[in-house]
């Protein structure tokens, strides 16, 4: 009588299955027109060519959606082949799709997306409120993940109009002038030892705790885990041109950034 054979339970010698995290990026879309998206994306990262180091991408539909429901439209139609397209030239890889209605599932399973429904995107924290909070504006696209990993980058030498300084996964110490027209980011804090007076980006992968220090707080321009201030509107008399910190505040007003003169 013939014997069925059965697999052996022996671990295979040359593979193993285990489970895996794998950090991801979200892209959090709030409006379907494309040509507005690649606008935004060009002037947030266009002159930060390493901000995306072929990072792997989970495009979020979940704000677009609930902004239609609320104003009682139709849901989008997204052409995600076009969508990949404005993504490509800023070395990001989109690998998966969440938040979307079974249509635009389907449309972006077709493009080459996996379905990530679990995939959880990082929330803004609440910083405790300083006594002067500064209304900002949101930038085009949300970008959470992984907090700093131990060890700042240090630059000793002064930075000129033009120069660029980015301390990926970690923070930022700058023991010299950032003159106007220089930038210095970080997705950890950033702390100038020195006055600041270009531009200067923290928290910039959505680290919502992420600050701001400045000896002589001048910029041109703040920004926090995407939500920014320009020269637009003039700092206020008591943190301008003195030693200062920058911290983001999460209200029912929406998030804001507050300044807070240091002694």
């Amino acid at each position: 009588m013939p014997v069925a054979s059965s697999a052996s339970s022996n671990t295979p010698a040359s593979f193993e299955i285990k489970s895996a995290n794998l950090p991801l990026v979200a892209l959090l879309l709030k409006s379907a027109d494309l040509q507005v998206l690649a606008k935004d994306m060009a002037q947030r990262f266009g002159d930060i060519p390493d901000f995306f180091d072929n990072d792997p991408l989970v495009i979020d539909l979940t704000p677009l959606n609930a902004a239609a429901r609320r104003a009682g439209s139709e849901l989008a139609t997204i052409d995600f082949s076009a969508l990949l397209a404005v993504l490509a030239p800023y070395k990001v890889k989109a690998i998966a799709l969440r938040g979307g209605t079974p249509e635009q599932m389907s449309a972006g399973l077709a493009a080459g997306l996996l379905a990530a429904p679990d995939a959880r995107v990082v929330a803004s924290a609440s910083p405790a409120p300083a006594a002067e909070a500064e209304q900002s504006k949101p930038a085009p696209v949300a970008v959470p993940t992984a907090e700093p990993a131990p060890g700042a980058m240090v630059i000793t030498k002064p930075l000129r109009s033009g120069q660029q300084v980015y301390a990926r996964g970690r923070d930022l110490v700058v023991m010299a002038m950032v003159n106007a027209g220089a930038e210095v980011i970080a997705d950890g804090h950033i702390h100038v030892y020195a006055p600041l007076r270009g531009k200067a980006m923290a928290g910039a992968r959505g680290n919502t705790q992420a600050r701001i220090f400045a000896q002589s707080l001048e910029a041109e321009l703040l920004s926090i885990a995407g939500i920014y201030r320009t020269s637009d509107v003039a700092l206020p008399a008591q943190v301008r041109g003195r030693a200062a910190m920058v911290s983001l505040h999460s209200g029912p007003d929406g998030d804001k950034l507050v300044m807070e003169a240091l002694k």
